[in-house]
This record gives C-alpha cells, sequence and structure tokens, in this order.
C-alpha cells in the first residue's frame, strides 16, 4: 500500500505517470508497505501468463526473494526509478523515505532493488546516472543502500507512520525491535533472488 498522502500524475508521453507527494513527508517515513492486497504471482503462474499479459506484469511488478512477482494493487506500482532516489526498499518488505520529500515532488525509487532478470535501460535526468540497471545492482550496491536505510531507519520512530495498521505484525516487530537495538539489521541483500537469469 502507498502512502497516503501521494497521488498519481502524468508526468510525460515517455515515463507515462508517476506518484507525487501531496504533502511534506519527512526522511523515515514508511513510503510503501507490501500488504495483503496485493497479487502474488508465482514463477509457475507467471510462465502460464500470455505474451501481453507477461508485459504488463514485467513492467509493473518487482520479483521478491522467492521469486513471486508482485503487482501492487493501488498507485505504488506507478512509482517511477531515479538514480538518485528519494526512498529505497529494505529488507523488511516496506520502502522508507531517505530523505525528505516535498509536497508536489515526485516519489522514487530504485529498481535495482526490484531482481530485474533483464538489464533495464534508465533515464533519471541525473548526471551520474548509471544508465542501465539489473537484477545484479543489489550486490554491487547493497552496502551503499543499507547505509541510507539505516540513517532513515533512526528517525523511523520519531515521526508519524501512516501505513503501520496495515503492515504485516512480524515485519513491524522485526524493524521496531532493530531500531530499539535488540536484533540485527537485516540487509537489503537479503532480498535478492538468487536465479540464474537475474542478471
Amino acid at each position: 500500500m502507498m502512502h497516503p498522502d501521494t497521488e498519481l500524475r502524468f508526468v510525460s508521453p515517455e515515463i507515462g505517470f508517476g506518484v507525487f507527494a501531496t504533502r511534506f513527508i519527512p526522511a523515515g517515513t514508511i513510503t510503501y508497505a507490501q500488504d495483503s492486497l496485493d497479487i502474488m504471482i508465482s514463477a509457475g503462474q507467471y510462465a502460464a501468463l500470455g505474451p501481453s499479459q507477461k508485459r504488463s506484469v514485467d513492467h509493473y511488478s518487482f520479483i521478491d526473494p522467492d521469486g513471486n512477482r508482485v503487482l501492487c494493487w493501488d498507485h505504488a506500482k506507478y512509482v517511477n526509478h531515479c538514480c538518485h532516489a528519494n526512498t529505497i526498499s529494505t529488507g523488511y518488505g516496506f520502502e522508507i523515505a531517505i530523505r525528505d520529500i516535498q509536497a508536489g515532488e515526485q516519489v522514487t525509487d530504485d529498481y535495482g532493488l526490484f531482481n530485474l532478470p533483464y538489464e533495464m535501460d534508465v533515464i533519471c535526468a541525473k548526471k551520474d546516472c548509471r544508465k542501465k540497471i539489473s537484477g545484479k545492482d543489489i550486490a554491487r550496491y547493497y552496502a551503499e543502500w543499507d547505509t541510507r536505510i539505516i540513517e532513515s531507519l533512526k528517525v523511523a520512530d520519531k515521526v508519524p507512520q501512516a501505513l503501520l495498521p496495515y503492515m504485516d505484525q512480524e515485519i513491524r516487530e522485526s524493524v521496531f525491535s532493530y531500531i530499539a537495538g535488540k536484533t540485527e539489521y537485516k540487509s537489503v541483500l537479503q532480498t535478492q533472488y538468487q536465479q540464474e537469469a537475474c542478471l
């Protein structure tokens, strides 16, 4: 589920739609939480789809550590990639704001964490845009991403968290146990789907 202080807006003919903040969202805010309404598509179910359905699923889903494609039920599936994203996927099954997001600003994520089974060209309008992303990016950048997530988690219990009621109880307990210093941090490296097809 996408944070309630966001909305879908048309960006451009090349990009299509994107998700934008309707109010200020401070760093440390959980901006997306996987919930029971998201559609889980197993590898077998995906293999049985027709070409057009596969294209749609490929475009709007991410692959979890078990190889399931997750298709978000709400406008979370329209969050665009940026090499300098303002949110990031975590090892806890949610995305978190890694810096303040202003009202009217587009909410972006790094698709390098989506276990893409192919290499994807990206244009994020940043000078140091990576140009291409793939399933190998988790192994390449996890330490950098973990550092940003850890900094954001330090303030996660100090900002409003509108999505907490929709999150799985085990996930809530896991992340707040880490914040309280009771358990080890769960790295994004654990989200990598181990499959040869992930380039």
